[in-house]
Formats: C-alpha cells, structure tokens, sequence
C-alpha cells in the first residue's frame, strides 16, 4: 500500500544526462492513460501476449520500469526480499524524477516499516501486527454496524445515495479512528484531512501535517493514559518503539486500511448491483456477501498495481534481464488474472483465496490486517443490502467510472436508488 505524501529522504533528480533507455523499454507499453482505466484487465492481456510474464512499461512521465504479470514470477519475487529489496533508495532512475513527478508519493522513500529491510522491517512490522491482532473483532463488527447504519440513516429518507463517497469512503475511516481511539470530534478532522491528502487536493501538504501532527498529539495523551486501542499497544510493545517510529508507523495504518478497503466496498456493492449471480440473493443474500468480497480480489482488487521492489543485483526474471536498481512493479490485479492458474473456463473464485490481492512474503499485508479489512467490508455490504434491500443502480452500468488511477482501482462513484427507508436514528 502506498502513502500519498513526499518523504525528506528521496534522492533528489540530478544534472547528469539520464542513462539511455534500455532495448526492452524501446517498446514498452504506457502504464497511464484511457486503455488502464477503461479496460486494464485487456492491457494486461496483450502485455502478456507481446512480452510474456514480465513486461516493460512506462510510469507517467516515461519512467522505465518492469510489470510482474505473472502470478509464480510475483510470488518469486515477494518471497526474495534480499534480491527484490524494498528501499527505494537503490533506485537507478532518480536522476530522471523531477522533484514535482506524480511518483514521488508513491516511490519516495519514508522512514516507516514499508520500506525497511531485514530486521528493521521485521522488528517494526512485527509490533504492527501484534497490536492490531489484539483489537476485538466482536467488538469491531459491533462498531461498523453502528457506522454503517448512522449513515445510512443520512440518505435513507431520500430513496437515492452515491455509495462511493456517502458510504463506502467514509466507514473504513470511521473504523481506523475508533481503532486509534479518537473522539468523534478529532474523527471527523481526521476524515476531511484524509480526503484532502488521498484525492491531492490544495492544501494536501497542509493537511498531511496535521495528521501526522494529530498523531503526535495521540501519542502523548496516551502515554499519560493509556486505554485499549493501537497507539496504547504499540508504546506498550516490548520492541519499545520511538514516537519517530510509531508515528510514522501509524499513519501507514491509516492510509493502507483506508483506501484500499474503501474500494474493496465499493468494488463489491458494484458487483452485487450488476452481475446475475449475486441478484438471486441480493436481499438479505448473506451466503453471497463473502462470495463477492473474495471475487473482488480476484477480479477487481483494490490495489492492482504496487511500485515495491527494486533489484539489489542482476539477475533474470521471466525471460527478462533485470539491472541493479530497476523498479518491479508488482501487478496484483494481472497476476489474479493469469491464465496458468486462473485459465478462461474458470468459473467464480468459491473458496479459493489464493489470490495475489494482499501480496505475499514478509512485506505483505499482516494477516490481522487482512482480517481486521474483512470484517469491516463485510459489515458494511451486509448492513447496506439489510437496510436497503430493494437498491438498484441508478444509471446504467456501463456509465459507471473508473478513477484514473494506475494503482488503485476504484469507482469515482456509485449512484444507486431504493425505496425510502426507515431511519433508525429518528
């Protein structure tokens, strides 16, 4: 998951001319542009009939870098941490990124648990999990319940709702604070200055201070008073972690549970609202909630492509010859995809959770994480359809929009209608 803020330590662009680019990028295909958003499931396919399992690419400003397509080519290179390492530092083409590139959020190198290495990341990484494994999970299924249904109860009335951005968005949020234990009223700051940091509006470098401000102030009142929630764990961990750690630490909590598991929503009540297998069960379908929440990740992930790896050495990969310092984007969403463990006659995911979506080895999503995001994804489809078990798209699917996104795949909106409904807060 990425953090969308620049970091202090990114190499700045330098006055040398850029290395010329290498044969295979000659013929790279754009990673950005209308044929991603449309259509990335068909851009996957002929990047794999045209370069096989690792493909060249192009980032926005014409960034050389390497598409794993591949599901066994992924998994290799997610379980050799060594040879794909995660610190972004060792970058080749630093001297090519201008200090305004689009890139810098996603590849600048922050001083948290995502990109360290070995045992930092490990001892770091470890506390993460620790802490959130310890939150109730009763407990948090009970709250999202409570989250979903105050917000529904905002739009129910009317018989009309955008369930991207009055639904889905807000309830991940609402759960990570809750998680933190914040106020309602320090919540709700900590939304609108989520939103003006994820959607890069003006003022985002403010807004990302204050959260990071925020935090700091957390730290503090909870070290005088501590109580059960994941800042009180992670200053009571044995790893006796810094403020410098934990804050950082933190807000990578917030941005990687936020996003991601608000497109997991949206992803899936888009899919329960148009394919005909899930509208038998639509109304009150609980045996078809889990279902579609696993098709989504084998179909629609959130995060469908992650700039994470770059090479420590040579070495060959899927045909290709990879250099010292080539970035690897991790493609999630192709390698769900890939015809050698999902080939055309596959038909629905059942039970199988084999997919690529939370990747894979030692900097992969924490398992408690993964279940934490389930638990507050479910609640939030489960709640909407019991509430609301007449809800229809509003306009036809296929107007529906894909941000313009490379890594993140998700619905600009969701507008749906239904039968005015009870609102149980009245």
């Amino acid at each position: 998951m990425t953090t969308p803020h620049p970091a202090p330590d990114t190499p700045g662009p330098s006055t040398a001319s850029p290395p010329p680019q290498c044969p295979a990028h000659q013929h790279a295909t754009p990673l950005y542009g209308p044929r991603l958003q449309n259509n990335p499931a068909q851009l996957y396919r002929d990047m794999r009939r045209q370069h096989g399992r690792i493909a060249p690419v192009l980032l926005e400003g014409d960034v050389p870098a390497w598409l794993v397509l591949g599901y066994r080519e992924l998994h290799e290179v997610t379980s050799n941490p060594q040879l794909y390492a995660r610190d972004s530092r060792r970058w080749n083409a630093w001297d090519r990124i201008p200090p305004d590139s689009p890139l810098i959020p996603i590849v600048g190198f922050q001083p948290t648990a995502m990109f360290a290495e070995g045992e930092e990341h490990q001892r770091r990484a470890g506390a993460i999990s620790d802490v959130l494994a310890a939150v109730d999970q009763f407990e948090l299924r009970n709250h999202c319940e409570r989250i979903a249904d105050k917000l529904i109860d905002t739009f129910a009335g009317s018989g009309e709702a955008d369930l991207v951005n009055q639904y889905a968005r807000p309830i991940p949020l609402l759960a990570l604070a809750w998680m933190l234990g914040l106020p309602e009223s320090e919540a709700s700051d900590l939304m609108r200055d989520m939103y003006i940091t994820l959607d890069s509006r003006e003022g985002a470098v403010e807004a990302h201070q204050r959260i990071f401000i925020g935090l700091r102030r957390l730290l503090d009142r909870r070290r005088e008073d501590p109580a059960p929630d994941v800042p009180s764990r992670l200053l009571a961990h044995p790893e006796k972690l810094t403020d410098d750690e934990i804050v950082p630490d933190l807000s990578i909590v917030l941005f990687a549970g936020q996003q991601p598991t608000a497109d997991w929503i949206g992803n899936t009540l888009r899919l329960m609202l148009t394919d005909n297998r899930f509208a038998v069960t639509l109304s009150g379908g609980r045996g078809s909630v889990g279902q579609a929440l696993n098709e989504v990740l084998w179909a629609d992930t959130p995060t469908q492509n992650f700039a994470a790896r770059w090479a420590a050495r040579d070495t060959h990969l899927g045909g290709q010859r990879i250099q010292t310092g080539d970035l690897l984007v991790l493609s999630y969403a192709a390698a769900n995809t890939d015809p050698q463990v999902r080939p055309g006659s596959f038909a629905g995911t059942g039970g199988n959770h084999a997919h690529m979506s939370f990747s894979h080895g030692e900097h992969g999503c924490p398992y408690p994480a993964r279940e934490l995001a389930e638990i507050i994804a479910h609640a939030a489809v489960e709640v909407l359809l019991d509430r609301l078990p007449d809800v229809k798209l509003a306009v036809a699917a296929n107007a529906l929009v894909w941000r313009p996104s490379v890594w993140m795949r998700g619905l600009t909106a969701l507008p749906v209608k239904f039968t005015p409904a009870h609102v149980t807060g009245a």
